[in-house]
């Protein structure tokens, strides 16, 4: 085997940025080579998507050198894509193709295999319908088809359901690429990178490099800070001895006695620097229970709801009761942010009763932030009137309650909309913790939040006596969290389960269908005005086992595609790419001929 290094694609040396006189982070250091897979870590508003930017040429950075190897392609997935508006699939892709010399027949194959890999069987669908799931597809295709060198990802499992996950697992761990990955998802992390960093000023340079996966890394993280602690408690005796003989009085007359005065002097400054890094800070999150003894909070019977047509679930039954952790699974648009909203009392089932106990406090956690104005000021943000906010009874001051969610005094008047993500989220637990809660009903409260604050709300939500409803693409989580698991298909079913790993199980345990992911994007198929003929009743039977089959032999083709003696062969690749178009329009068709079907069944 061979030692040699991979190629260098970028280095950074001695990157820092500050906000005013306030620093981000100063002095840090990496370099990326081919086939990294770098899994970046840290506090929120710690600086990771402003070194992404940097690193992806975006902004510069305010002290240091950001330096690419000559002609290197390096793509960048924001927290938040913006799309053109009005525009489609195929569209999007299309104007992010590079000004290479391609032909037209080259530039169609292309797309098509972007799309292939994306999993857009229909490059027409507008992008104003897409889900929040399916943007993110995008805008990593986006990038795809730019054929990168290097991938910057910020946050990407944001929005992504379970499929979702895999795909971008599977995509980056056999990329070509290399790539950098925002993310506080702990299975994803452990299942993808080949190294971890993490921004924090714990570390003397400013981040902590580890090569491995994050196991690895957690590992590496608690030798070196305990090394650190020790290095601490050993500087802090010395010290103190030194302390006690400066107390003493020494004649600083003899260049010994002044060499003593200036290493005890130079001590004491290590020590208050190892000390700055090991102090801690972290959120403190405790849900106000109302401590309600009712054994019945809130029961579901019967329940069901369809929007735009398509059923989400029917005769759905539930009872939560205080203890009881809910954790609801699914695809997008299966119904688990409709259900919440339901059980809030802000949507009506189509069918079915709720019945609520009497007086019932309901706290809500919506993943679109809405109850948050962006103009308004932190202290506000944080729930204060005046100067305070009252907290079980009791009035804080704002700036004690701001520091508690690690924000400083000085913050108090920024508006919310300056904050990141994670400090949006941290604003907005804030706000719902001094409201007195029989049930919590949470949407997304991981997204964009570190991995320190999600421990700690993890602990709190744990420790809450009521009952609580929780939608979140948090594998880990849902495993520690829930006490059982709804899963909703997206086909109108629902079924009850033990944990998240006994419904993850029972997914795979079940031939897989279409029905059970969220359907891709596709223009809509027009309806046909007639009932099945007998030999139209025998093929919406087969339907689903044609399109399996189908998209099987779409799989098939890719990686024939991208095989390394057809990938050096350009007549074989036409071919490739040839069965490919044929086996993605072969899929194409027999969806919008289901679509036809379905459409006569229900006309």
């Amino acid at each position: 085997m061979s030692d040699r290094q991979a190629p260098v694609l970028l280095v950074a040396s001695g990157i820092g940025v500050s906000f005013g006189a306030r620093p981000l982070f100063q002095e840090i250091s990496l370099s990326l080579a081919e086939g990294d897979r770098l899994g970046l870590i840290g506090p929120n508003g710690s600086g990771k998507s402003t070194l992404l930017q940097i690193l992806a040429g975006l902004r510069p950075p305010d002290s240091g050198a950001r330096s690419a190897r000559k002609l290197a392609r390096i793509g960048y997935v924001p927290q938040e894509p913006v799309f053109p508006e009005g525009g489609d699939v195929r569209a999007v892709l299309a104007a992010a193709l590079p000004e290479d010399h391609l032909d037209e027949a080259e530039r169609d194959s292309l797309l098509n295999v972007t799309l292939g890999r994306a999993g857009f069987p229909d490059g027409a669908a507008p992008v104003s319908v897409l889900s929040g799931g399916w943007k993110r597809r995008l805008s990593i295709a986006r990038e795809l088809v730019r054929n990168p060198d290097l991938l910057l990802l910020d946050e990407p499992t944001n929005h992504l359901d379970l499929e979702g996950i895999l795909w971008l697992e599977k995509l980056l761990k056999t990329a070509p690429f290399a790539s950098v990955t925002v993310s506080h998802d702990r299975y994803f992390l452990e299942n993808v990178v080949t190294a971890m960093a993490e921004i924090n000023p714990a570390y003397p340079q400013g981040m902590f490099r580890v090569d491995g996966n994050y196991s690895t890394f957690l590992e590496k993280r608690e030798e070196f800070l305990e090394s650190q602690s020790r290095r601490q408690e050993a500087l802090a005796n010395r010290v103190r001895r030194e302390v006690e003989w400066l107390r003493r009085g020494p004649k600083a007359r003899t260049g010994k006695s002044r060499a003593r005065i200036d290493s005890a002097l130079a001590l004491m400054d290590e020590l208050a620097e190892i000390s700055a890094r090991n102090s801690k800070g972290p959120v403190r999150i405790d849900f106000t229970a109302s401590d309600r003894k009712t054994r019945r909070l809130l029961a579901a019977e019967g329940l069901e709801k369809s929007l735009g047509g398509r059923r989400l679930f029917s005769n759905l039954n539930l009872v939560l009761s205080p203890g009881v952790r809910l954790g609801l699974v699914g695809p997008n648009g299966s119904g688990k942010t409709t259900l919440l909203r339901i059980l809030h009392g802000e949507l009506a089932p189509d069918a079915g009763s709720l019945e609520r106990a009497e007086n019932l406090r309901v706290v809500y956690f919506d993943q679109g932030r809405e109850q948050l104005d962006p103009e308004a000021p932190l202290r506000s943000g944080l729930g204060a009137h005046g100067d305070t906010v009252l907290y079980r009874g009791r009035p804080i001051h704002v700036a004690g309650w701001a520091r508690r969610f690690l924000f400083r005094p000085e913050q108090l008047d920024t508006p919310v909309g300056r904050f990141s993500g994670g400090e949006r989220a941290r604003i907005l637990i804030a706000r719902l913790m001094l409201q007195p809660a029989d049930l919590l009903l949470l949407d997304e409260p991981t997204n964009d939040l570190d991995i320190p604050t999600l421990e700690v709300l993890e602990d709190s939500l744990l420790d809450f006596p009521g009952a609580m409803a929780l939608v979140t693409h948090d594998r880990y989580l849902l495993d520690r969290f829930s006490t059982v698991v709804l899963g909703l298909d997206g086909a109108g079913n629902a079924g009850v389960f033990a944990s998240y790993s006994q419904w993850e199980d029972s997914r795979a345990a079940r031939k897989p269908a279409s029905a059970e992911k969220e359907p891709p994007p596709r223009a809509a198929a027009p309806a046909v005005k007639k009932k099945l003929s007998y030999l139209e009743a025998r093929e919406w039977e087969q339907m689903e086992s044609r399109i399996l089959e189908a998209e099987q032999e779409v799989e098939s083709a890719k990686a024939h595609l991208h095989a390394p003696d057809v990938v050096r062969d350009p007549v074989r690749m036409q071919a490739a790419y040839d069965r490919l178009r044929s086996a993605e329009e072969a899929v194409s068709r027999l969806y919008d001929r289901w679509a036809e079907l379905e459409s006569t069944l229900k006309s």
